[in-house]
């Protein structure tokens, strides 16, 4: 018995860990900060305020720790990850490509950060992600759209945002409107690659390169195809971002003003560099752009009730209720391209829904197809910036019942009317063959 009531003990204690760490691991907004040293922490003490206003518990730690893990007891940790450690070349603790990996696809955030001295862990983390990272010492280079402060390599790049900003205010927001700083390496993504998005390009005059040495071979990117920063949204939502400088994200970018010195020198008061950090994260850790769906419902027009099958024909009403995320607020969505569709195997309806008087509520009305089968009434959203939405609701549609179909059809009529000539003549030719008699003197003859 004593050795019993050990093991209870034993497997309770244990019971009790694993849910309390799961627990933990549901909080929503602790976050990891892997940093090359805490030098880091001072130099960016702006964006990491930031960060905590959104609302996000951050946990600091060198990228080298030897306690480093993102999950414990097969539950995570985290909710999300910062990598704001460029030079390393291994993670310490439980922490490596194939870990980050598996957190992303559970659906968890990333945010990524590089510099010149980029290791090769970040850049086959971007691999997995379907970005290239230019090679380390490389730096985006213009010659032309530089800041008059650059040292004479030319790579404090000014970006200016209208021609060069993804236009999706969801991600970027709508007040980007002075030049950015950036000085960091380049990236380039694969423009097959559905899932991955340019968020800022560099200018037609950039390109990556070796700043201290000649151009001898073709760069990795040149023009616009230089990116700086990318983000992909995977099939699950989770959300990855990658900028190429770190430095884009320190006190210095962040508060400094912006003296651009062609082709004429101008000297705006503040970089934007600081409004885009915010829409970033924002956007990066899930507090805009998510999308969700409630309160599914479809009858009859005319009833209240749902459906438990319809007749083909039937008039048809469909509503649903859709919010967005805004700012960490569940607000009514305001785009008016929702669609529904009406599937058996292909789409035999597609209608755009509206809005209905209470602002979350989306309709949409229409007639049963006159082919009866099992359908789906389904919401398939896909937009820039926003997470997928799908809604599938299955329901039969039955023909119709004896009693159900016309008694006379229009089309019809003709064939009535043979029908009651032909009745007509076998009546007059059988009342002629039974009351006709010959004379009796035809029958002598």
């Amino acid at each position: 018995m004593g050795r019993l009531a050990n093991f209870i003990i034993i497997f309770s204690i244990l019971g009790s860990m694993i849910m309390c760490n799961a627990t933990s691991s549901n909080g929503g907004d602790k976050t990891l900060v892997l940093l090359d040293s805490v030098n880091t922490k001072e130099t960016h003490s702006s964006f990491f305020r930031i960060l905590r206003g959104l609302g996000l518990s951050l946990e600091f730690k060198t990228a080298d720790d030897p306690t480093l893990a993102l999950s414990k007891y097969g539950a995570f940790l985290y909710e999300n990850l910062i990598i704001f450690s460029p030079s390393v070349e291994e993670f310490g603790g439980n922490i490596n490509v194939a870990a980050i990996t598996e957190f992303i696809d559970s659906g968890r955030n990333v945010l990524v950060a590089g510099s010149s001295d980029i290791g090769e862990p970040l850049r086959d983390l971007a691999a997995e992600c379907g970005l290239e990272m230019d090679e380390e010492k490389t730096s985006v280079i213009d010659h032309i759209n530089y800041e008059k402060r650059d040292e004479g390599y030319h790579n404090l790049v000014v970006v200016k945002p209208k021609a060069n900003l993804i236009d999706a205010p969801v991600i970027v927001g709508n007040n980007v409107d002075s030049p950015l700083l950036y000085r960091g390496l380049g990236l380039t993504v694969d423009n097959d690659n559905p899932l991955v998005m340019k968020i800022l390009s560099g200018s037609l005059s950039s390109f990556s390169y070796f700043p201290d040495e000649r151009v001898k071979e073709n760069p990795l990117a040149i023009g616009q195809n230089t990116v700086l920063i990318a983000a992909m949204q995977a099939r699950n939502n989770a959300r990855v971002v990658f900028c190429g400088s770190l430095d884009f994200f320190s006190d210095e970018f962040l508060h400094s003003s912006v003296q651009v010195a062609y082709p004429k020198e101008r000297t705006y008061e503040s970089s934007s560099n600081e409004r885009l950090a915010v829409s970033l994260a924002n956007w990066a850790f899930k507090k805009n752009g998510v999308l969700r769906y409630q309160n599914v419902r479809h009858h009859k027009i005319g009833e209240t009730e749902d459906a438990r099958f319809y007749t083909v024909g039937d008039e048809v009403e469909f509503s649903v209720d859709i919010e967005e995320l805004v700012n960490g607020k569940w607000v009514p969505l305001t785009r008016q391209d929702v669609q529904l569709e009406f599937v058996r195997i292909d789409p035999f309806v597609r209608v755009t829904m509206k809005r209905s008087s209470n602002p979350i509520t989306f309709t949409a009305r229409f007639k049963v197809p006159d082919v009866y089968g099992v359908y789906q009434f389904k919401i398939d959203y896909l937009r820039l910036g926003y997470t997928h939405l799908y809604s599938s609701t299955q329901i039969s549609v039955r023909p119709l019942e004896h009693t159900q179909y016309e008694r006379f059809i229009l089309s019809a009529y003709p064939y009535y009317a043979s029908a009651f000539s032909m009745m007509f003549g076998v009546f007059i030719f059988s009342f002629v063959f039974l009351h006709y008699r010959p004379n009796d003197k035809d029958k002598k003859d």
